[in-house]
């Protein structure tokens, strides 16, 4: 295994290579604290960098997993909410990082309309994937999402109903109008949230070194992004928002 050093040098260099026009200054600071939390490597596949955010993979997941000596992953099929017929299928995972580890449990489901195409057919192998993705991220403290959770969401799975719902975009860049500020309060108060570390989260997911500097587009999907992780999975956001917490002993 690579020392710390050699593998932050390591995933750098990948990094610029393969993401050369995605790849900032914010994605390298991102990159080095996954790498130093986690000894995730980009040469063996465990992360990708996908529309200007990191997401570890489910090889990344499962070596993570073998390098803390998890002792076991269980795997079950929940029928209430299958339906082989109409290829509809969700897993619970349970994540065992020891002996006496009473688990960490995880749900994934599938179906044709929030898998890509291609791999219609296979709904039940990724619903179980997701759901082992899910255990492994809650048993280790994992706040980004996987590849094989959100990757394959096609984007027009947005209805025409919904798409009505969201207000018009402005020709400018901006911090988002009242409506999509208004949602994002409430999304910091429902789920108790802490604004400044979402303030840090939003910039890095929009790729900017500013809000002001973000479209109209951009903050209103990372509203919708935060949303939709705040329901699935607050313990896994509030992680990722507290890597944002500035490091002890760094102020002078």
């Amino acid at each position: 295994m690579l020392r710390e050093h050699d593998l932050l040098r390591e995933n750098s260099t990948i990094a610029k290579r393969k993401w050369p026009k995605q790849t900032d200054r914010t994605h390298i600071r991102v990159l080095a604290t996954l790498t130093r939390s986690f000894q995730f490597s980009i040469a063996f596949g465990d992360l990708l960098l996908l529309n200007s955010a990191w997401y570890v993979t489910h090889s990344g997941l499962l070596r993570l997993a073998c390098r803390s000596r998890c002792k076991g992953i269980h795997v079950e099929p929940v029928p209430g909410f299958s339906n082989a017929a109409a290829s509809r299928w969700a897993f619970k995972a349970t994540v065992f990082k020891s002996a006496t580890c009473k688990g960490f449990v995880g749900y994934g489901d599938a179906d044709p309309s929030n898998v890509s195409p291609i791999v219609h057919g296979a709904e039940m192998r990724v619903a179980e994937t997701r759901a082992v993705n899910r255990a492994l991220r809650k048993a280790y403290g994992i706040g980004i999402c996987s590849v094989e959770e959100i990757g394959s969401r096609p984007e027009p799975a947005r209805s025409q109903r919904q798409l009505s719902k969201l207000p018009p975009q402005s020709a400018g860049g901006s911090c988002g109008g009242p409506k999509v500020r208004d949602r994002l309060c409430q999304i910091i108060r429902r789920h108790q949230l802490d604004p400044n570390l979402v303030k840090s989260y939003a910039t890095d997911f929009c790729a900017v070194k500013t809000l002001r500097e973000a479209t109209r587009e951009q903050v209103e999907n990372f509203v919708a992004h935060l949303a939709d992780w705040a329901e699935k999975d607050r313990n896994a956001l509030l992680c990722q928002l507290n890597s944002y917490l500035p490091a002890k002993g760094s102020a002078a």
